[in-house]
């Protein structure tokens, strides 16, 4: 029998959905695949933000979006049935959004974005105590702390990425660590595509919300190109939410999480192939450190998972 996720007992709470068979191997290609359509379309909306602001830059996300997951799944499986729990989950990645839109909007670049936003991997492992009750020991506390150390290399402080967008970043990767936590949990009672089209259903009341706040900076109907870069945004977003949504429902987070590192890669290829951009030392520096803090992450829960089959079967 698949493992039950961890976060909803049974016989309490919200009916349980048939689980899918748990495979980690295919969780990490969906996730890696999911990881490379989620860094295009951020290079589409870095491009397109300039011309649209970051309120309809969601919009229009929302929208394609919500379409994109209603066709791919012919509208079957969309209907939410922990729609508290959900609900604040979709809330909480708009927060996401409008951290990483508007600090790009500020021409902060994509790869020192990303690079920053590798700490996520560090607070999942941390979040994961409380939420799935795992247990993390004095290795991983320490080279968690010694990601964070790496995060401090990139940023430099006095440096030029030593900006309130990067704070920014760092509080959207917290908040983004916690909405990947809670996507295992849904998985228990959700389906991926009903939790990935409700996030991004979410988008289009938030940016309304916000458009007083970012007013558009040229038509709601931006040119023909605009208007397909945001297309693409759009749907390329609900189809690597679907991806992001079903990969953390068959295989568990800390296994995932180090696989967030591929977008520094996309990071630094779309954004020198479209701005140029060039990482500085010390992000490629810090970066290699926040990963090698992750990955050593990983090794220790495989390492706790043995042991903890090992003392069952003598048990």
């Amino acid at each position: 029998m698949p493992e039950q996720p961890q976060g909803v007992a049974a016989g309490k709470g919200p009916r349980l959905r048939p689980l899918l068979a748990q495979d980690t191997l295919r969780g990490i290609a969906i996730i890696v695949t999911g990881y490379t359509v989620i860094s295009a379309a951020d290079a589409a909306v870095k491009w397109a933000l300039p011309e649209v602001g970051v309120a309809v830059a969601m919009i229009w996300r929302g929208v394609f979006g919500m379409l994109a997951i209603a066709l791919l799944v012919r509208f079957q499986g969309l209907r939410p049935v922990r729609m508290p729990l959900l609900a604040l989950r979709s809330a909480l990645h708009c927060v996401v959004t409008v951290a990483f839109y508007l600090a790009w909007f500020n021409a902060f670049p994509l790869g020192a974005s990303y690079a920053v936003s590798a700490a996520a991997p560090l607070i999942m492992t941390i979040l994961a105590i409380p939420l799935l009750g795992e247990k993390v020991g004095w290795r991983r506390w320490t080279s968690t702390c010694v990601g964070f150390a790496g995060v401090m290399i990139i940023l430099q402080p006095g440096g030029e990425l030593w900006r309130w967008e990067a704070g920014m970043l760092l509080a959207g990767a917290a908040t983004l660590g916690l909405t990947r936590i809670w996507t295992r949990v849904l998985a228990a009672t959700d389906t991926p595509q009903t939790i990935a089209f409700w996030l991004l259903a979410a988008h289009v009341p938030v940016g309304l919300l916000l458009l007083p706040i970012f007013p558009p900076l040229g038509p709601l109907l931006p040119a023909w190109d605009i208007v397909l870069s945001l297309a693409f945004l759009g749907m390329a977003n609900g189809f690597a939410h679907l991806l992001f949504s079903r990969a953390f429902a068959i295989a568990p987070v800390s296994a995932l999480a180090p696989y967030e590192y591929t977008t520094l890669l996309w990071g630094g290829v779309f954004g020198f192939l479209v701005w140029a951009e060039v990482p500085a030392w010390n992000t490629l520096a810090g970066a290699s450190v926040v990963i090698a803090a992750g990955l050593y992450n990983l090794h220790r829960e495989q390492v706790r998972r043995r042991e903890d089959r090992a003392a069952a079967g003598r048990a």
